[in-house]
């Protein structure tokens, strides 16, 4: 079994990666912890393959955690689980031993693909024969293909959408988002239904003084 820590500073979004691991055959929830310190106390008494690691802690962030468990020669591999998108931070992550790179909000199709793909990678054991081979291994934990959309959507216009909607904390109805990337109110419902349909966004109805209550959308993190 793959042992995995979770750590992560919102509970609900700790409890929702704990759930999400449990669900997945050969890993087990080693532990749940909220800040970089109780991660590193963690992973010095208990046995960890994997850390699920939110960058955004309340003591520090999941790059000093990252750095703190190699320089304590831990063995230790990191996913990381974060709505960080700044380039120069994915690039800081590579070169402080980061595996993966998962972006919130995600659903669980996009996690299960990560663990997947790290326990190939994980379990690969032995002598290679050449250097195909270790390409190969390597390979293992990068995505190759695009989860495919359903007909007629566009991955561009998806992630217009995706960006609008992080941005509307207060959440954004189908009109303001089609006026937001430049679209018909139709497309951006459609995008919008597609997000709240895989997980990634949660509707909520708003009444108005008269008429059928509108749709509104709020970014749902996990």
């Amino acid at each position: 079994m793959i042992k995995v820590l979770v750590v992560e500073d919102e509970p609900v979004a700790a409890d929702a990666h704990r759930v999400y691991v449990e669900r997945m055959p050969g890993f087990t929830v080693s532990g749940v912890v909220h800040s970089g310190a109780d991660a590193l106390r963690f992973c010095e008494r208990e046995p960890v393959d994997l850390v699920l690691l939110d960058f955004y802690l309340p003591d520090t962030h999941g790059l000093a955690v990252c750095r703190s468990l190699r320089a304590a020669g831990l063995p230790i591999d990191v996913i990381a689980v974060t709505s960080a998108r700044d380039l120069a931070l994915v690039k800081a992550a590579v070169s402080v031993g980061v595996v993966q790179y998962l972006l919130k909000p995600f659903t669980f199709a996009s996690l299960r693909e990560k663990l997947e793909r790290y326990a190939e990678f994980h379990g690969a054991s032995g002598e290679v024969s050449g250097q195909a081979e270790i390409d190969r291994a390597l390979g293992t934990l990068r995505t190759t293909e695009r989860q495919a959309l359903p007909k007629g959507m566009s991955g561009q216009t998806l992630e217009a959408i995706t960006d609008v909607l992080a941005s509307a904390a207060d959440g954004l109805s189908a009109g303001a988002a089609a006026t937001a990337i430049g679209a018909s109110r139709v497309t951006a419902r459609r995008y919008l239904e597609y997000l709240a349909d895989n997980g990634l966004a949660q509707r909520e109805p708003r009444y108005g003084q008269v008429g059928r209550p509108e749709v509104w959308y709020k970014p749902k993190t996990v």
